[in-house]
């Protein structure tokens, strides 16, 4: 991680009841800046149960809150130099919720087959250790 920054996100009010329930995922999320805006893509935000009325897409993109020098500065040196805006979390502060944004470069293809080989090493160390149970 090169850099981070905490901004704001436009949610819906079932977005944030199913928030406070724990209801999450950030796995495949990423940031993207698209007409000097900041969304927030694949987040998985899961229906609120309790909510009869008003549903939402799980997983729509969501309008990140920054100030326009953050986002000259933050998101736009993501995008001139190939980096990818992550987040790294998200939660409440003062009743209002944060997500954590980092500013990552990703892995070079051979860094991804190293991490394989250790995957599959591993995987086999596993496989081993309980056929000798």
């Amino acid at each position: 991680m090169l850099d981070h920054l905490e901004c704001g996100i436009v949610l819906t009010g079932c977005e944030v009841k199913s928030l406070r329930e724990g209801r999450m995922s950030l796995d495949e999320a990423y940031g993207r800046v698209d007409r000097g805006e900041v969304w927030l893509m694949q987040c998985d935000i899961q229906e609120y149960t309790f909510d009869s009325q008003q549903t939402h897409d799980p997983r729509r993109r969501r309008k990140l809150l920054m100030h326009r020098r953050e986002i000259d500065k933050f998101a736009n040196r993501a995008y001139e130099k190939n980096l990818t805006l992550v987040p790294l979390k998200m939660y409440f502060k003062s009743g209002k919720a944060k997500v954590l944004m980092g500013i990552c470069r990703g892995k070079k293809t051979f860094d991804k087959r190293e991490s394989l080989k250790k995957h599959d090493a591993q995987r086999d160390i596993d496989r081993a250790m309980r056929r000798d149970r």
